[in-house]
């Protein structure tokens, strides 16, 4: 049986929410745990480690971890070789496991990534075994529920209906109300440095569960098998595991709340996870909320970068900043003049890493390879990219793709021509472009109100 099979062989029978709408038995006890969190702010709840075991929890959590794919963990297990042996006895295993307390997970498996336009700099993933992430998503489906609903407007991170454009647009409307000095933070190996006992500490305001929170430490503590040995982690959670991003938005909600409290005279606080950027009216309240920012990490142990946090200032034009992949920066109207609004378009950064994906797709190491084939492995990368950078201000930076791989694919057709130098204007012109079938940028640009109170 294929993943995909084995994602659709379980569908558990529906029930009515409260306002009437169809909902499935996961989504009912998340909605009931939302509910409850909700009406009792200071509730600490004690029983969920048996929600986790739960089929239909499992079930579910299978099919967020088939849906994500990902690499084999320690054990070499893939998602289609457990598909293949059969899902129904691997998650009736692993539910037994929970219930009896016996499941320990394994050790994780260390993968060092480059970081995209970054060269010779690497990031470190932790990668869990498939059954480990299946568990961990599933605690995730019972957990999130109970911490959303303490969660702030101000954090936009892995959260539900929420995303990285509207971060990018808070952005946009505090500067455009005046905040012009811009605090742009970045937290020093956030994931890997964050305090365990900080962390539980921060569940616990919630969760009294002692299972719940023991299998937490167990994943927080679990080793990183490196050459063949297996180093155990005084701080950090794994980057890479289904419930990383959860656990970090709980220990970084301390931020949050330092800025509904003394934070927020000093500006509006923007975050997207380990990402985020304070807007302050003036440089001297900047200087604070960095100072504030860095103490209240401190607590979780966690610590700003020097080299990469800093403060903008953009009136009139200024530099601007990097924030999401975007770069902001206040460019004046051009139907009032004297006016500045802020802005957005793909930072030097995305757009070097598409023209390197570009590059390679079109390398002379590929010229074995059809045109179309080419142009079918292209168009999900551009594809892609238009959907993310489409929502701001991105019509010359698409319209320079746009170019950019014309220019590729008829130096490309011209090697497999074997015909020399790099002139192609005459041949490969527009109409041999769209012959082609390649995605176009340009005109997909959803351009966003310039003023604030849009």
């Amino acid at each position: 049986m294929s993943a995909e099979s084995a994602m659709s062989a379980r569908r558990e029978e529906g029930v009515a929410r409260p306002d009437g709408l169809p909902l499935d038995k996961v989504r009912a006890l998340q909605w009931t745990l939302y509910r409850c969190a909700k009406q009792d702010p200071e509730r600490r709840f004690h029983a969920l480690y048996g929600h986790v075991f739960r089929r239909d929890v499992l079930w579910r959590a299978w099919a967020g971890v088939c849906a994500n794919r990902g690499a084999p963990g320690v054990d070499g297990l893939t998602v289609d070789a457990v598909a293949a042996a059969g899902v129904e006895e691997f998650l009736r295993d692993l539910s037994q496991q929970l219930r009896a307390h016996t499941y320990r997970p394994s050790p994780l498996r260390r993968v060092m990534i480059p970081k995209p336009g970054r060269p010779g700099e690497f990031r470190p993933l932790s990668i869990p075994a498939v059954a480990d992430r299946v568990v961990m998503t599933a605690a995730k489906l019972v957990l999130e529920p109970v911490f959303e609903v303490d969660f702030l407007p101000v954090s936009y991170g892995f959260r539900p209906k929420r995303s990285a454009i509207d971060a990018c647009e808070g952005v946009r409307v505090e500067a455009n109300r005046g905040r012009e000095w811009v605090l742009e933070a970045d937290i020093r190996d956030c994931f890997g440095s964050i305090g365990h006992d900080a962390l539980v500490a921060q569940l616990a305001r919630r969760v009294v569960d002692g299972s719940m929170l023991k299998l937490i430490r167990a994943w927080l503590r679990v080793g990183v098998l490196e050459d063949g040995a297996t180093g155990s982690p005084g701080a950090g959670t794994p980057q890479g595991s289904p419930i990383s991003p959860l656990l970090a938005n709980v220990a970084l909600h301390v931020l949050d709340e330092a800025w509904q409290g003394e934070g927020r005279r000093l500006g509006a606080l923007v975050r997207y996870c380990d990402d985020f950027v304070v807007l302050c009216p003036t440089r001297e309240r900047a200087e604070q909320a960095r100072e504030l920012a860095g103490a209240v990490l401190g607590r979780l142990g966690l610590r700003l970068h020097p080299d990469k946090t800093g403060i903008v200032h953009l009136a009139r034009g200024g530099r601007g900043f990097d924030f999401l992949g975007f770069h902001h920066r206040k460019v004046e109207s051009w139907r009032r003049r004297g006016r500045f609004y802020l802005q957005r378009w793909p930072s030097k950064r995305a757009v070097g890493v598409l023209r390197d994906k570009i590059r390679a797709a079109t390398d002379r190491r590929q010229v074995g390879r059809s045109l179309a084939a080419v142009v079918a492995d292209l168009n999900p990368v551009l594809r892609g990219w238009s959907a993310y950078f489409r929502w701001g201000n991105s019509a010359g930076r698409f319209s320079t793709i746009d170019s950019y791989v014309h220019e590729r694919l008829a130096i490309f057709d011209n090697r497999k021509r074997a015909i020399p130098g790099r002139s192609w204007g005459k041949r490969h012109d527009g109409a041999w472009f769209n012959r082609l079938g390649v995605f176009r940028l340009s005109g997909n640009v959803c351009r966003v109100a310039a003023h604030a109170s849009r």
